[in-house]
Parts: C-alpha cells; structure tokens; sequence
C-alpha cells in the first residue's frame, strides 16, 4: 500500500495529447476503454500513483492525478495501451499544479474541444470521475476541483450561447447528412453503438431523419434492443453486422473497439455508401475508404466541416472565462483554506485547553459562561484563518491568536 500524497498543487499534474498535436489514428493507440482502466486501477500502487482518473474520447487521453512526477502518471497510463512512452512524452503536454486545474476546467466547458463548446465532454468527465472514485481513487482535493469544473460547465451551459448550434460530434455526424444527402425517406441508416454518442446519434438522427429506415447494432444486443424501443428503432445482432454492412446505404460508427469491427472485406456489392466513423480508436479501416462509390469521413474530418455557428460561439468566450475564473478562485480559496486546517485545529485546541483551565481556576461551571468562551474561540481562529490567507504566515499568527484570545477572556 503506497502512502498518500499531500493534497497540494505542486502534486497534482495532468499529461496528455489532443487533436492538436496527434490525429486520430495516433490518439488511437492511447485510447482507453473500460477494461484497460481497470487493470490500470489496479496497478496504480505498483507505479505510486494513489489519486488519478483518466479522460480518454475521441479528441484527447489524458491523465489527472496526485504523483512525485508526471513520468509516474505517464507510466501507469501506457502501461495498458498499444502505443509507447517515448512516443507519448513526444506529444504530449504536461502541466502543473493551478495551470493543471485550469485545463480541466477549460476542458469540462469544451473549450478545449476540436468542436468549440462541445457538450458530450461534461458527461465523459464525469463518468471518467466516477469510475476512479468508485474504485477509491479520487482524493478530497480531486473529488472538490471536479465539483468545481462541474458547476463552472453548467453556469456557462445555462448562461452563455457557447453550446449553441452544432456542438457534439452526434450532433455534428447529423448535421453532416443533412447537407451532403437527400432528406427522402428511403435510406438505411445503419448505427452501429449503443454508447454515449451512439445514443445521442440515434437521438439526432430520429430527429432529423425519422422516416428513414434505421438498424441499431451493439455487442450487447440487450441494450441495443432498450434504446431500440425507446426510439423507435430497428436492431440486430452483431452476427449480422455483415449483412447489415451491405444493404445499408449510410453507416455510423460510433463503437470503443480495440481494432476496427468494418473492414474492405465485409463489402461485396459496389452500392454507394457514406460511412461516418465517430470512433477513436478509428473502427472502420481505412482501406474501405478505397473500395468503389464509397465515402468514409472521420471523427477529425468531421470537426472540420464547415459549421455556421462557430462565430457567435467564439464570441461567447469571454464570458466562459470569465465564469471559470470566478469558479476557479472559490476552488482556490478552498484549497487555501485546506492547507491551514490542521494550524486551525491546533490554535483551537491549544485556546480551548486555556479556557477550560480558566474555568477549573475559578471553578465555574455556568453555560453561559462555556459558550461565551466558546464563541471567543471560534472567533479568533476566524480571525486567525483571514489573516494568514492574506500573510501566509502561520507562526506568527498562532501567537497572536493565543495573545487575542487571552485579552478577549480577560474582558
């Protein structure tokens, strides 16, 4: 069992890579799915790591976690994925302590995002969260940044238009049909994936294209059956994605596959088709792309597709900064009120000790008497805690504490 790192800044790293520096089939080989998150939960000690989560989708892998230094985090990371240390250091960034912080609160209000105020990233955040404090390993500091970032998301979300118009690579897949085919009723959609954007496509394309024939395929043919009926959807089994392959003329992707589940070889007709793959690691392979009157668009692709909305929504920046600033120093002033806890109790328990032997001395024992002592305590620590926010200085307010506390009984 590792012993815990000390909650403060200088602990706290956060290493990654994004669409900026890597494309998709890079970030592939660093995407984690759930069953590698375990086994990276499970051998977090073994690289002394013991507060950490670790946000992976389509656009980026990163790692947030108390270490001695980010190669600890870095480490345990690729531990379980299909590309290499050396290779990740060469992308990555790495940032530290408050610049830390304020990345991840940059990236919950999709800031950061390929598609600008995407709003899919809020729930991948908090599902990454969960799965880490599930499994104990997200630490008080942790667990009060995240409710920070959660609470700066949903101010900007409610209060600015930043998540205006097409913000989420669902939304943006539909929007990408919409002006590149017909809007007649005769298409076979098929979606394959049952996940959070597999479930927001569905969602968007009965929206847009309800008349059209669409087929929910997933590997647990359960829930693709539960989000079938609640939509009014098709499914099938994943036995017949072959089938399904080729008498659908519009395919989405949107699936956690280690290795791509469409390949050129499941195409036997020469029918025209358009393939949008949502899904990084890529699972469709990139050799379909060169079969005949096929068209395969991904997830990057799809994010550089012309979006009207993009203006108004760059506008809306300023005040999306100027809502993670503010959340940003409430979790700062908390941090800073963490760190002075224990000299807190201490003064307190040291000018408690003092008034109960003023109380021994003169041997009384009124109420009123304890809770006036009590409330002079409670007082002078407040005092105390404003002061040495300001002055950063323990020591010396300690004493004066004590010194106040002894005027105040006095009177």
């Amino acid at each position: 069992m590792i012993v815990a790192h000390p909650l403060m800044l200088t602990n706290f790293f956060v290493a990654g890579i994004n669409y900026k520096k890597s494309d998709g089939e890079m970030r592939g080989r660093f995407a984690i799915n759930t069953d590698q998150y375990s086994k990276i939960i499970n051998s977090a000690p073994d690289y002394g790591v013991d507060s950490f989560f670790i946000l992976s989708t389509c656009n980026r892998t990163e790692i947030y976690g108390f270490a001695d230094n980010p190669d600890c985090l870095t480490e345990l990371l690729c531990s379980q994925t299909t590309g290499d240390k050396r290779t990740f250091t060469q992308l990555a960034y790495v940032k530290n302590g408050r610049d830390a912080a304020e990345h991840l609160f940059k990236v919950g209000a999709g800031l950061d995002s390929q598609i600008l105020g995407d709003y899919e990233i809020i729930g991948q955040l908090k599902k990454a969260i969960k799965f880490s404090s599930d499994n104990g390993f997200i630490n008080p500091f942790m667990q009060r940044l995240s409710d920070h970032v959660l609470q700066a998301s949903k101010l900007i979300k409610n209060s600015t238009d930043l998540s205006s118009g097409s913000v989420s690579v669902s939304f943006t897949a539909v929007q990408y049909l919409k002006q590149h085919i017909s809007s007649n009723s005769k298409h076979k959609i098929l979606v394959i994936g049952a996940g959070k954007i597999g479930r927001n496509t569905c969602k968007n394309l009965v929206d847009y294209f309800g008349e059209a024939d669409i087929t929910l395929i997933n590997r647990s043919m359960d829930r693709a059956a539960v989000l079938a009926a609640e939509l009014d959807l098709n499914y099938a089994s994943m036995d017949d994605l072959s089938a399904y392959l080729n008498i659908s003329d519009i395919i989405l992707v949107a699936t956690s596959a280690l290795q791509p589940l469409v390949s050129a070889k499941d195409f036997q007709g020469t029918e025209k088709k358009l393939i949008l793959d949502l899904s990084i690691p890529y699972n469709v392979d990139p050799a379909v792309s060169a079969l005949p009157n096929v068209t395969l668009i991904n997830v990057d692709e799809l994010s550089k597709a012309t979006d009207e909305n993009l203006q108004k929504r760059r506008s809306e920046l300023p005040k999306a900064l100027a809502i993670i600033r503010d959340c940003m120093a409430d979790f700062l002033d908390w941090y800073e009120m963490h760190k002075i806890s224990p000299v807190l109790k201490a003064v307190k328990t040291t000018l408690s000790d003092i008034y109960r032997q003023q109380l021994a001395v003169t041997k009384k024992t009124d109420k009123a008497v304890s809770y006036k002592y009590e409330t002079k305590v409670q007082a002078v620590v407040k005092n105390m805690a404003c002061k040495i926010k300001h002055d950063k200085n323990y020591g010396c307010h300690s004493l004066e504490a004590i010194n106040e506390f002894m005027r105040a009984v006095a009177n």
